[in-house]
């Protein structure tokens, strides 16, 4: 029986553990396209980098006749000379390339159950962003159809259901929910590489969320296709574990090289800014001129990068990751952005508690984490004289005497009571002595909410310092509590 054991999770990420035919994989993960014709890093050198599974094109090889015997007779894993997990590919990718392919569902599923994949994939049919709806419902019928027949032939091997349904939501979320009913192993989001290439990070965001929103939670997530480094702490984030990676050959061969926050093409290199061991032992002008140097360094910075992912993970700072990372580049900045309009679905999977909370800017103000507090607001139930106030410095020593409670207003959770100021996530959350706009409003409402949830109760004074003049909820907070402006 095939499991997937979930170890560690943050955000909607987790760190598990995928157990295949040919032993365990820990998710997330990178699986490295391997091309048997043209493979300048071999499949029994990816180990050294960290790849715990590959992925192949079945297609490729089964069209070849020589390397179609070889697999039949030897099996996937001799004709790779690799003894990891193999995920292989259908020929999925070829059809959208070339609106063609030789073979069809049945047949490439039962070839790649012969050679002894570890995940065998159907011959879905993708379905390009924008296309017409009417185009988009009729490659996703045949897709289901196809993943049909695909669960009667494949039985004792591990089968991944591909999610369709080009740009549009609903044929998404139509899409995985019935694969999910059909039951596979793996669950594939494909037809997203346009969105990659073209840089719509935020569509891409809003596909795998409602993808996900409709999958079994227990069974691992691959996005096809998504092989840049810098787009695994975002779409890790959102649930996804297993990617395929050809950029690191593909983005040699056009002399780029990759770093997490981006790609540079290599004739700008003046020095390398990295510390792998290409980037170590070679000098810049050795790794300009070499395709197979390049390439290498591509997988050693990617499998890098998802280290650094899961090591977030499983410290519980997935998000600031998300943030740095994001800073660099304004497109996923954007899907960041974008990505805090599911704040409430993500706040469902995250964990309770985790390691202090770090304030990077306006996107922390909508981290789930700040989402919870305010759900639990409802917990205070005051009466009495309330003071709440800007000044984190306030022990309730002067004016504050008069008063029954103290509450404290810290950015961008807003108030709390002063007896949980070492408590987490807000004594333990740690923010720059300059706010920004956007934490104050949420702090504000916050207040706001607090107030009305506890009018006719008790008697409020809000005490704000000469930061926090002039936002408009200042004068919101008035029709609540009285308002007075610390000097």
């Amino acid at each position: 029986m095939h499991e997937f054991e979930i170890l560690h999770k943050d955000l909607m990420g987790r760190i598990g553990k995928l157990r295949t035919a040919h032993g365990h994989v820990e998710t997330p993960t990178i699986m490295p396209v391997i091309n048997p014709n043209l493979c300048s890093i071999k499949a029994g050198e990816m180990k050294k980098y960290g790849a715990e599974m590959l992925i192949t094109n079945a297609y490729i090889i089964y069209r070849k006749e020589d390397l179609r015997e070889e697999a039949i007779k030897k099996g996937i894993h001799s004709l790779l000379d690799c003894e990891m997990p193999i995920m292989t590919d259908s020929g999925s990718y070829q059809l959208s390339e070339y609106k063609d392919v030789e073979v069809s569902n049945s047949e490439i599923l039962k070839f790649q159950q012969l050679i002894d994949s570890d995940v065998c994939v159907p011959l879905d049919i993708p379905t390009a962003p924008y296309e017409k709806r009417e185009r988009a419902k009729n490659d996703l019928e045949e897709t289901l159809k196809r993943m049909r027949e695909a669960r009667s032939i494949i039985q004792n091997k591990m089968l991944a259901g591909v999610v369709q349904g080009s740009t549009f939501l609903d044929l998404r979320g139509e899409s995985a929910k019935r694969a999910a009913e059909i039951g596979f192993d793996v669950y594939a989001i494909g037809g997203v590489v346009p969105l990659l290439e073209s840089y719509k990070f935020d569509k891409l965001a809003d596909i795998i969320v409602t993808s996900k929103m409709n999958l079994p939670l227990n069974a691992p997530v691959h996005l096809f296709g998504a092989g840049h480094p810098m787009l695994f702490p975002l779409a890790v984030a959102l649930g996804c574990d297993l990617f395929d990676s050809a950029a690191y050959a593909l983005y040699a061969k056009g002399k780029r090289y990759i770093t997490s926050d981006g790609t540079k093409k290599v004739k700008d290199l003046r020095v390398l800014p990295c510390s792998c061991p290409v980037c170590s032992a070679y000098s810049v002008e050795e790794v300009k001129e070499s395709e197979d140097l390049l390439a290498s360094h591509n997988l050693w910075v990617t499998f890098a990068e998802m280290r650094m992912v899961k090591q977030s993970i499983a410290e519980g700072s997935l998000w600031e990751l998300c943030e740095r990372r994001c800073r660099a580049y304004p497109v996923l900045l954007n899907a960041l952005k974008h990505i805090t309009k599911y704040s409430a679905l993500i706040e469902k999977y995250d964990p309770a508690t985790k390691r202090p909370f770090f304030y990077l800017g306006e996107c922390s103000a909508q981290r789930p984490e700040v989402l919870r507090y305010s759900y639990r607001l409802n917990r205070f139930r005051l009466s009495g004289n309330v003071l709440i106030t800007t000044d984190l410095k306030e022990k309730g020593v002067t004016e504050s005497e008069k008063f029954d409670h103290l509450y404290l207003v810290k950015p961008p959770f807003g108030p709390y009571p002063v007896e949980l100021g070492e408590s987490y996530p807000v004594g333990q959350s740690e923010i720059p002595a300059e706010i920004d706009n956007e934490a104050k409003t949420v702090a504000l409402q916050n207040v706001l909410k607090l107030l009305a949830m506890n009018t006719g109760r008790a008697k409020f004074v809000f005490r704000y310092d000469r930061s926090w003049s002039g936002h408009p909820l200042v004068e919101e907070i008035g029709k609540y509590a009285e308002v007075r402006r610390k000097e």
